[in-house]
């Protein structure tokens, strides 16, 4: 089976991988004896709120991705682009997938029960993301589009938490879609 997707977007997802598994385990290893952990009660509650968030964290991948692919012309590697897309949830923010995503290993921290997930592991791993967003992602993109991009940036922010654009990013999709 041939992936026919840049080297880039592979190392990407082995890194999410290695982050979301391996902090996973990590913490699992440091939690096994801490009552919390051992908690019915808060895995239920912790849960809960971890299924909310990832189930946004897709949403908004999902949301960004489907309109990230407006800018697909001709044969190109799969999840790339060779058109900047200003439209959409991209209007709101130039980011939306990857905000969204950054959310995914607080989501899973909760799913998991892990108290040493929670408070330390994933926020150091959300923090990684928006490092590699500010480096890379953001590099990489002004490399690929030059001026439209630095126009474009000038004039949308990389995350916004305007009420309109979160409800936007995390909407349902529609079944008629």
């Amino acid at each position: 089976m041939k992936i026919n997707t840049s080297a880039s977007v592979l190392i990407r997802i082995f890194l999410w991988l290695v982050m979301l598994f391996g902090g996973a385990a990590l913490a699992i290893s440091i939690d096994i004896d801490n009552p919390l952990f051992s908690s019915p009660l808060f895995h239920i509650i912790s849960a809960f709120f971890g299924l909310i968030i990832i189930i946004l964290a897709f949403r908004a991948a999902a949301n960004g991705g489907r309109e990230l692919t407006k800018g697909r012309e001709g044969d190109i590697p799969r999840l790339e682009t060779n058109k900047l897309v200003t439209t959409g949830i991209y209007r709101c923010m130039r980011h939306p997938m990857l905000f969204g995503l950054t959310l995914l290993p607080l989501g899973w921290a909760l799913l998991l029960g892990s108290p040493t997930f929670i408070t330390l592991i994933a926020p150091l791993e959300m923090l990684f993301i928006i490092f590699m967003v500010l480096v890379f992602e953001e590099m990489e993109v002004k490399r690929k589009f030059s001026q439209e991009y630095e126009a474009y940036k000038k004039e949308v922010p990389m995350v916004s938490f305007k009420s309109s654009c979160l409800r936007e990013l995390f909407k349902k999709k529609q079944t008629h879609d």
